[in-house]
């Protein structure tokens, strides 16, 4: 046996050396990808190509390896080669361990440059001064709905949705004390802390919720709180060195947080894609349904529709729209135009490729 095993190990290492072979001439390719990108002006970060590169070896995964490992580790391996083009500057919500935090890595990598803002006020602000390449912001979350300080900023801004990035969110308490006794205080981003209101009232019924910019914010609270205790993931444990006392504590299982990624350029059509744009009615009995019927004319399929009142504006609302296609298909195209025609204000804040919902 012992002998057997030593044999397999040592095909392994064989392996290893063939496939690092082969990572350093994917790397010298992606390189030389870079100098042609930045000959032609071209972003290093295309969503469409690498949803692409996914879906490919997907279709090509013989196992046993499953699709979601596969991808997990072409993930880091794009994200390296990626960084050897130029740095990505990614801005998102909160410090190192935030559930920003957490679909950067998710969807770009290790590779990827984070640069931390306070509130997605400053996530917006980064990108539109150029201190960042893109900007990560949440916008809505499967139980709690719309993320309103997102879509404030969406009317103004001049930036375009590139991407979106699903994300399954579970939470934990943590704490810098390994028991919950003696625990006086919760600290947390309001979401957070509103998906776990049941089980904190069951079971923390006498802690005061205190409300951060970030769950990582909360983290670093707490570990400065002998009597404090955090709502965060498990990373943000070990960064921030507290101990886990929860898991997944969070009131319903199927807790999804849906990001937005945006930059300053369009995404060329995949072939399943999403637009999504704001509009305002005239304060009319039929408004809506006259700025809602090019959708059904055309035969769009209407993903999501929020409304979301104006700051400057009391009683006044505009509509958040989400619907499939892309902005240069023909009918969306018809649509677009035939609904600015039927409201009084329109955005257009971008068409890109549609993530799969996770349950």
């Amino acid at each position: 046996m012992t002998k057997r095993l030593e044999q397999l190990r040592k095909a392994i290492g064989v392996k290893d050396r063939e496939i690092l072979e082969l990572l350093n001439s994917r790397a010298a390719l992606s390189r030389e990808i870079g100098r042609v990108k930045s000959e032609a002006g071209i972003p290093v970060y295309d969503h469409g190509q690498e949803k692409n590169v996914f879906r490919n070896l997907a279709g090509e995964n013989r196992g046993p390896l499953e699709a979601p490992m596969v991808e997990a580790i072409f993930r880091e391996i794009v994200s390296a080669c990626r960084a050897l083009q130029a740095p990505l500057r990614v801005a998102c919500l909160g410090p190192e361990g935030s559930f920003s935090h957490g679909a950067v890595l998710a969807r770009f990598g290790s590779g990827a440059d984070m640069v931390p803002g306070e509130s997605i006020f400053h996530v917006f602000d980064a990108v539109e001064r150029k201190r960042a390449d893109l900007a990560v912001v949440p916008v809505e979350n499967s139980l709690e709905g719309a993320v309103h300080f997102t879509l404030d900023r969406l009317v103004s801004t001049p930036l375009r949705i590139t991407g979106e990035i699903l994300l399954p969110v579970h939470h934990c308490l943590l704490a810098p004390v390994p028991s919950r006794e003696g625990l006086k205080r919760v600290y947390s981003h309001p979401q957070a802390l509103a998906q776990c209101r049941n089980w904190l009232r069951k079971n923390l019924p006498a802690c005061r919720w205190i409300e951060t910019a970030s769950t990582a914010e909360g983290a670093q609270k707490a570990q400065e709180d002998r009597e404090g205790a955090a709502l965060a993931s498990r990373e943000a444990a070990a960064i921030y060195g507290l101990h886990v006392l929860e898991e997944r504590i969070e009131d319903h299982p199927s807790n999804v947080t849906r990001f937005l990624i945006l930059g300053w350029r369009d995404t060329k059509p995949t072939g399943k894609d999403k637009t999504s744009v704001l509009f305002g009615t005239k304060h009319e009995p039929g408004s809506l349904h006259q700025a809602l019927e090019p959708f059904a004319s055309e035969a769009l399929n209407l993903l999501k529709i929020q409304s979301h009142p104006w700051k400057d504006r009391v009683w006044e609302y505009f509509f958040f729209v989400d619907f499939a296609g892309h902005e240069e298909d023909e009918k969306v195209g018809r649509c677009l135009k035939s609904l600015e025609r039927a409201v009084t204000f329109l955005r257009i804040l971008g068409s890109y490729p549609a993530e799969e919902r996770t349950s």
